[in-house]
């Protein structure tokens, strides 16, 4: 791998909504790898000891410049993957958010603790670890960077990012925006490198640890790599999610719910909702409410201020979601709606529904990543947490249900790291994210996001 790292060649961001190069970059050189990694190296010496308050005005300034240059931040977001501008510009407000919330929390988060033992005056405290490798994804190209990276420096950690390839400019320009801010020089910065040589990075001494979101297969290689050098690493991986909607829901809002967390991103989101699964007594009415609702959103530009749908982020993605529509159609699936191309250009796809979905179809058993639902059918509760806990994944899951109790009782028996009751799953920096089994392990965000990449490091005092 090292004679091939030195090797030039480059990345092509390509716009999904028109098939057309917008921007070649170099790939870094072994050289490159080696400056960035040195230089991360020195500034964590300094940049570890900084007050932690110190720390806080720096990103603090990050959020003010995220938020002053949103625009440019969102064109580039919906330039490079599709997004919607509108859901652009919410991403990056949620960036500048969780900026603001580390900032601001971490004095209390990594404050030492108490820890009586033999010994009244021994504690604990939180130091950082040195330079984390953050190796993010496409779908969401600034938040999936910074609600890692925004709680990595607030602890005293460096950062080096690799970037999806298809994202590169996204990349480049959140280096520039927190250099801007005044993140003093190598405590942050990004690598342009392909997927085949990420190992050779985690096996530098330099890096003490890695981050990674991505698919279950990118997750199964960076923890190899890590186990091999006995280093800290937290995989936040695919997911099927599960859309339990029980007899005594409110439909109709569970269904204008449903296509919200489906179609979101075009679909492109780990935390989606993909598996329907309903009860018999309201799957009628829940199927019909999908398909009415999912047929009235707009598939279009993602620059005009009126598209819901954008395309989907590479052809490739595009094609691998036809290909499950319809080896799940050929297996007993329903095609309710969508499943067509939309226009000559672009990566685009109506949005889809397909019912009578079980396990052994691609709809079911696979992630889905893109503009496609799913609905199983079910006859009790049992059944529904049987199906839902069906799949190699166990990231998030949503229960519609009229009675609390009910709804928790059966959060508490779905295999996840997270179960929203009555509301659509997402992200937060004020409570954890992570999955189980498939969808990964370690969490982001929260304390316990914080305290990932720290040592927790007990101090022993003796006896008065």
């Amino acid at each position: 791998m090292g004679r091939m790292a030195t090797q030039v060649a480059r990345f092509v961001s390509i716009d999904p909504a028109t098939e057309e190069e917008i921007e070649a970059f170099d790939i870094a050189r072994e050289s490159d790898v080696d400056r960035v990694l040195e230089a991360a190296a020195r500034a964590w010496r300094d940049w570890r000891w900084r007050p932690i308050g110190e720390r806080a005005t720096v990103l603090h300034a990050v959020a003010a410049t995220l938020r002053r240059e949103a625009e440019v931040h969102a064109a580039t977001i919906t330039a490079e993957m599709g997004k919607p501008l509108h859901e652009a510009r919410a991403e990056v407000e949620k960036c500048a958010f969780c900026c603001d919330y580390f900032a601001d929390e971490a004095p209390r988060l990594l404050a030492d603790e108490r820890a009586p033992s033999d010994s009244p005056a021994s504690f604990v405290s939180f130091d950082p670890l040195g330079t984390l490798l953050a190796c993010m994804p496409w779908n969401f190209p600034y938040w999936q960077v910074f609600r890692c990276i925004a709680p990595a420096l607030m602890a005293g950690n460096c950062v080096v990012l690799k970037h999806a390839s298809n994202t590169t400019r996204c990349g480049l320009r959140i280096e520039q925006a927190l250099h801007e801010a005044g993140v003093p020089g190598g405590v942050f910065a990004m690598l342009v490198l392909p997927n085949d040589r990420v190992a050779d990075v985690i096996a530098d001494s330099r890096v003490a640890a890695v981050s990674l979101t991505g698919s279950t297969a990118a997750g199964r290689s960076v923890a190899t790599a890590a186990g091999q050098h006995v280093k800290k690493c937290v995989l936040e991986l695919g997911g099927s999610d599960a859309f339990i909607v029980l007899a005594d829901a409110d439909v109709a809002v569970a269904a204008e719910t449903g296509v919200r967390s489906r179609f979101q991103n075009a679909g492109q989101s780990c935390i989606s909702a993909k598996r329907f699964i309903v009860h018999d007594a309201v799957a009628d009415e829940f199927e019909d409410r999908l398909i009415q609702l999912s047929g009235e959103l707009r598939v279009g530009d993602p620059k005009d201020a009126a598209t819901q749908i954008g395309p989907l982020a590479r052809a490739d993605l595009r094609d691998t979601l036809v290909r499950q529509l319809r080896e799940s159609v050929g297996r007993g699936a329903r095609l309710r709606a969508g499943g067509d191309r939309v226009g000559d250009r672009g990566f685009y796809l109506q949005p889809a529904v397909l019912t009578g979905c079980a396990p052994g179809m691609p709809a079911f058993d696979e992630e889905t990543f893109g503009p496609l639902a799913s609905v199983t059918r079910v006859g009790n509760d049992d059944e529904a947490v049987i199906m839902a806990n069906h799949s190699e994944y166990g990231l998030g899951g949503n229960v519609w249900t009229r009675d609390l109790e009910r709804g928790i009782a059966l959060a508490h028996r779905l295999d996840t790291g997270g179960v929203f009751v009555n509301g659509m799953t997402h992200s937060d920096p004020r409570i954890p994210f992570g999955g189980v089994r498939g969808s990964g392990y370690g969490r982001e965000l929260h304390r316990f996001g914080i305290q990932e990449f720290v040592d927790i490091k007990t101090i022993w005092l003796p006896p008065a």
